[in-house]
């Protein structure tokens, strides 16, 4: 089987390592990466695209079912119009150069955030990896394109307001749930861990609904640097960590 990014073949031993079935990465620090090195921005995103896949071979080694990556967020249209451009050109050929690879790993594409205002070439990229991959079974990468958690919880609610107007529900109906099944992809399960490099300790409007009761985990490391090491890391922190929900830690429960 070719690997991801044909790198030297890791040791996966998880052990009695809990790993997240569901797992969130903010994949941030390309241009800080570039400009460290005297390079345009455009290389730290390429950089940082090729790192994706080294991330979803690691992710599989690991056991993880769902990665959701944020590669371009509702705000970041604000960018310089010939950095958008390129991020744009990036996505097309990224999905296009290794589909191959992802399909012998079992790697199922699946986009979410609003595709009405990316370019048609980018929508029926995004429409023929999802429609291709749809069958691979061992894990799915979501990736957040054009994504913003407030606009996915406005479009929910809107959803739901259609179905107050049309008499299907009465106000008192909504729930938790039925917001949660209005979401973008609501079979998708919520994060159980959300990864940041690049030091920032903010999740920019990244899956705001899902990451209610997500754990955190924030690395210095940018994006294109982020490897291996650093992701197992990531799972052993969150493996130590006492997930109560609200309720009482083992512990605490027997006092």
């Amino acid at each position: 089987m070719a690997l991801l990014g044909n790198k030297k073949e890791k040791t996966y031993d998880t052990g009695d390592l809990k790993v997240p079935v569901s797992l969130g990465v903010i994949m941030d620090g390309n241009g800080r990466w570039a400009t460290n090195r005297h390079l345009p921005r455009s290389a730290g995103h390429k950089v940082g695209a090729e790192n994706l896949k080294e991330l979803c071979r690691n992710c599989v080694r690991y056991g993880v079912k769902y990665l959701t990556v944020y590669a371009f967020s509702t705000e970041n249209w604000a960018r310089p119009q010939p950095e958008v451009d390129f991020l744009m050109k990036l996505f097309v050929e990224l999905f296009d150069k290794y589909d191959e690879e992802l399909a012998e790993e079992g790697i199922r594409v699946r986009f979410t955030g609003d595709d009405s205002e990316l370019p048609k070439k980018v929508r029926d990229v995004c429409k023929t990896a999802e429609e291709r991959s749809k069958n691979r079974p061992n894990m799915q990468l979501i990736v957040a394109l054009n994504y913003g958690g407030r606009r996915e919880i406005l479009n929910s609610c809107r959803q739901i307001a259609e179905k107050v107007k049309a008499g299907e529900i009465e106000p008192s109906d909504i729930t938790e749930k039925m917001l949660s099944d209005n979401m973008y992809l609501p079979d998708v399960p919520d994060p159980e861990l959300i990864i940041r490099p690049s030091g920032e300790m903010r999740l920019s409007n990244f899956l705001l609904w899902e990451s209610a009761y997500s754990e955190f985990w924030v690395s210095d490391t940018l994006w294109p640097d982020f490897g291996y090491e650093d992701l197992t890391q990531a799972f052993r922190d969150f493996a130590s960590r006492d997930r109560r929900f609200g309720g009482l830690s083992k512990k605490e429960s027997k006092t």
